[in-house]
């Protein structure tokens, strides 16, 4: 098991250290990014991973425990609400509910209407709920005040829905845990390099989401409502990233005509 657990190390180094070697001067360009083409999506994938974590923690400190990118929760209050005749908070959870919604519709609509690329326009749409968050008194409705969270991460999850021909979600845990889990289970059974690939894909996503989380708990802890800006680094990494990866794709899409 020691072999295994070291190769695993090492293979998580590798993408942590690839992820943040990212710029440098070069001649003839203002700057360039140092990543391999092939694996852009990945790093991108690593970027807004980040994000989801920073936002998750974020929204758990500074309203009300309360975890701001998905449903479930909200949902299941909801139903308790309804049950205990609370009318005003059953409103307030289903206006979470539409927000939702309707955030995933427009990744679909937006595209399919007017050409809109969803990849530059989600980080812009998490910016503007990141400083709408700091202008939202302390003292409001829990869920009210993550209106522009649930919204944001709606459309960040339709957005971007994995890389490397994995799907992956970058705004929560549990499927990234139980991929990365069975893919050790995979390995255990039959040694394939490919279940090994597939396990550091989504702890490589697992940790960045983790280290996302970590530097919200901070800007929290020293910020309150208004740490919310310190995600804005994140947001013009992650659009640099995809900025990248579509130009990736084009140079590949010219070399195979």
């Amino acid at each position: 098991m020691l072999p295994l657990f070291y190769h695993i190390f090492r293979r998580c180094q590798r993408y942590f250290l690839r992820f943040f070697v990212v710029f440098t001067i070069a001649p003839r360009r203002k700057y360039v990014i140092l990543l391999k083409r092939k694996n852009i999506d990945w790093y991108r994938h690593l970027a807004f991973a980040c994000v989801g974590g920073f936002f998750g923690a974020y929204a758990i400190m500074c309203r009300g425990g309360v975890m701001g990118s998905a449903q479930t929760m909200n949902l299941l209050e909801l139903v308790i609400d309804a049950l205990y005749g609370r009318g005003f908070n059953v409103l307030e959870h289903f206006g979470a509910f539409l927000v939702y919604v309707i955030g995933t519709m427009l990744t679909v609509l937006l595209p399919f209407k007017w050409g809109v690329d969803m990849r530059r326009l989600s980080p812009i749409i998490t910016a503007a709920a990141a400083t709408g968050e700091c202008f939202i008194p302390a003292e409001t409705e829990v869920v009210v005040a993550l209106y522009p969270i649930f919204f944001a991460m709606s459309v960040q999850w339709s957005s971007f829905r994995g890389a490397q021909n994995f799907y992956s979600s970058t705004i929560f845990s549990t499927n990234n845990t139980k991929q990365a889990s069975l893919a050790l289970a995979e390995y255990l059974c039959n040694k394939s390099h490919e279940q090994l690939k597939r396990m550091g894909f989504f702890l490589s996503t697992l940790l960045c989401f983790h280290i996302g989380a970590a530097i919200g708990v901070g800007a929290s802890h020293f910020w309150s409502i208004r740490g919310a800006l310190w995600s804005l680094p994140l947001l013009v990494w992650g659009f640099i990233l995809v900025v990248q990866e579509e130009k990736a794709e084009a140079m590949e899409a010219i070399k195979t005509e």
